[in-house]
C-alpha cells in the first residue's frame, strides 16, 4: 500500500534546502543509468579486446540505458537479497540478447564502487562551483569596503580597529583554503576501473586466456570511457574508504568556514553594524513585528553543524574495513555521503544568496568607533604628549586615572565616554583641540588594513577566479 507523502517522513535536505542538481546527483535513476552505462563500457572495451561480444548485444544494451523498470528490480531484490543482481536481471529482461554477457567478468563493486566515484566526482564538482560563487562575492565586499573602520574584536570585547573589507578578508582566506583542499581532492580522484572479486583481476585473466596486457588494458579503457585518466593501482574488492573521507571531509571543512562566516554575521546583526538581506515581506517574528532575525545565517550554522557532525561516519568507516572488504560500509555511505554533499550544498547556497546582497551601516559602525577609540587611542594621546615635553610616566599615570573614571561613567551611569574632555581640562597634556582632532580620526588606527585586502585579492583570490571563471556561480534563489 502507498502512502501519501505527506504521511511520510520527507528529507528537509531534499525538499527544502539542496539544489534539484545535488539531489539529483545521488538519485536512484542517476545511479541506476550508471550502473547500465558501465556495463556496456565493460562490454563495448571486452569487445574491443576479443571477447564474443557482437555490435546486437551492446546495441540493444545502449538502447535501454534509460529504460529501466524500478518495480521490476524491487522484485528481483526481494526474491535473490542482493541489488546488483537484481538490477543485472531487470537490465536483462529488456536487453535479452545482452542477458548472457551483461556483468561479465564483474563483482558487484564494479558498478557499486565506480558509480560512487562518478558521484562523488559530479557532487565536488557542483560544490566547487558554488563556493566560486561565494568567494567571488566576498572579494567585491572586500573591496568595497576595504577602506571602511570598524571596530575589531578579541574575546568579543573592542580591540583595535580593523576595515570591514579586511575582515571579510578573514572569512575568504578560511574559503581559499577549502578551495585548495577541493582541487586537491578532485584532482587525485581515481576511477576504481576494472578489478574484479577481490582486486586482483583473475576473472578478467581467465577471461583473456592469461593475457596480462589486455587486462590491463580493459582497466584502462573503461576508465577512460567515464573521464578518469587513472584507475587505482591497487584495490581489495572495494576503493578504499580513505577516499570518502577524503571528500568528506572537505564538506566538513567548508562548513566550519560556513559556521564561523555565519556566526560573525548574526554577532554583527545583534550590533546592528551588518545584516544579512532582508526582504520586504519578510517576517522576523510571529510575536514581535520590529525584529529582523538573522535567520539564512542561522539557518547556514544549523546546517553546517549536521554536516559536521557526519565527519565521523565515513572516518569510522575507513577505519573498520576488514582486509579486502565487508558489508558494513553500504548502509552507512548511502545515508551520510548524500546528506554530507546535499547540506554542504545547501549551506553554500544560502551563503552565496547573503553574500550577495550583505548591508553595512556605516553610521552604527562610526558610533561605535566613537565609543570606543578613545581608549584605543590613548597610546598614541601619551606618546604625542611626550613630543610635546610630557614626562611619559606621569602622562601615563594620569590617562590611566582618567581612562578608568570615564570607563566607570560608561558603565555604571550609561554615559558617553568623556575620557578625551577629561584629557582635554588635565594640566598634565599639553595638547591642542586640533592635535585630539587629528589623533582622534578613526583611518590612524586601521594600519594596514586597507592595503592588505588589495594585496591579498590581487596575490591570492584573483588568480583563483581567473582560472575558473567559467565555474562561478553567483547567484541563488532561495525556496524558504
Amino acid at each position: 500500500m502507498n502512502e501519501n507523502k505527506e504521511n511520510v517522513y520527507g528529507n528537509p535536505l531534499v525538499e527544502r534546502y539542496s539544489s534539484p542538481e545535488m539531489s539529483r546527483v545521488f538519485s536512484n535513476r542517476t545511479k541506476f543509468t550508471t550502473w547500465r552505462q558501465l556495463w556496456c563500457e565493460l562490454a563495448k572495451a571486452e569487445k574491443k579486446l576479443g571477447l564474443d561480444i557482437s555490435d546486437v548485444q551492446i546495441a540493444e544494451m545502449e538502447a535501454n540505458i534509460d529504460n529501466i523498470d524500478f518495480d521490476a528490480a524491487k522484485t528481483y531484490e526481494k526474491k535473490f537479497r542482493h541489488d546488483v543482481m537484481a538490477h543485472i536481471h531487470a537490465f536483462g529482461d529488456v536487453s535479452p540478447s545482452a542477458r548472457p554477457i551483461i556483468h561479465l567478468g564483474a563483482t558487484s563493486a564494479y558498478v557499486g564502487d565506480n558509480t560512487d566515484l562518478i558521484q562523488l566526482r559530479s557532487a565536488l564538482e557542483l560544490v566547487r562551483k558554488k563556493l566560486l560563487g561565494v568567494i567571488a562575492n566576498l572579494k567585491t565586499f572586500a573591496l568595497e569596503y576595504k577602506d571602511l573602520p570598524t571596530l575589531g574584536f578579541t574575546h568579543f570585547q573592542p580591540a583595535q580597529l580593523t576595515t570591514v573589507g579586511k575582515r571579510a578578508c578573514l572569512w575568504l582566506q578560511d574559503f581559499i583554503m577549502d578551495y585548495h583542499d577541493l582541487e586537491y581532492v578532485l584532482a587525485s580522484l581515481n576511477f576504481r576501473g576494472v578489478k574484479g572479486t577481490t582486486g586482483t583481476q583473475a576473472s578478467f585473466l581467465s577471461l583473456f586466456e592469461g593475457d596480462h596486457e589486455k587486462v590491463k588494458e580493459l582497466d584502462r579503457m573503461v576508465s577512460e570511457a567515464f573521464g578518469f585518466p587513472r584507475s587505482l593501482g591497487v584495490t581489495g574488492q572495494t576503493y578504499t574508504r580513505k577516499i570518502d573521507f577524503r571528500a568528506c571531509a572537505v564538506l566538513s571543512g567548508i562548513c566550519q568556514t560556513i559556521s564561523k562566516f555565519s556566526h560573525d554575521i548574526r554577532l554583527l546583526a545583534n550590533l546592528k553594524e551588518m545584516e544579512e538581506p532582508f526582504e520586504s515581506k519578510q517576517i522576523g517574528s510571529s510575536a514581535m513585528p520590529y525584529k529582523r532575525n538573522p535567520m539564512r545565517s542561522e539557518r547556514m550554522t544549523s546546517i553546517a553543524r549536521f554536516v559536521m557532525s557526519l565527519e565521523s561516519s565515513p572516518a569510522f568507516t575507513a577505519a573498520t574495513q576488514w582486509f579486502e572488504r565487508t558489508l558494513d560500509d553500504s548502509a552507512n555511505k548511502r545515508l551520510s555521503i548524500p546528506q554530507m554533499f546535499m547540506g554542504t550544498d545547501a549551506v553554500l547556497r544560502i551563503a552565496i544568496n547573503v553574500t550577495s546582497g550583505l548591508v553595512v551601516y556605516p553610521g552604527v559602525i562610526a558610533k561605535r568607533i566613537s565609543e570606543e577609540l578613545p581608549f584605543i587611542a590613548t597610546e598614541n594621546i601619551m606618546m604625542e604628549a611626550v613630543k610635546s615635553g610630557g614626562d611619559r610616566q606621569e602622562l601615563h599615570e594620569e590617562i590611566r586615572t582618567l581612562a578608568q573614571e570615564a570607563g566607570n561613567r560608561v558603565k555604571t551611569e550609561g554615559a558617553s565616554n568623556d575620557l578625551i574632555d577629561r584629557i582635554r581640562e588635565s594640566d598634565v597634556f599639553d595638547l591642542s583641540d586640533n592635535d585630539l582632532t587629528d589623533l582622534m580620526k578613526p583611518e590612524m588606527y586601521i594600519g594596514r588594513a586597507p592595503e592588505q585586502v588589495v594585496e591579498f585579492i590581487n596575490d591570492e583570490v584573483d588568480p583563483l577566479l581567473q582560472c575558473a571563471k567559467d565555474d562561478i556561480e553567483t547567484g541563488a534563489e532561495l525556496d524558504v
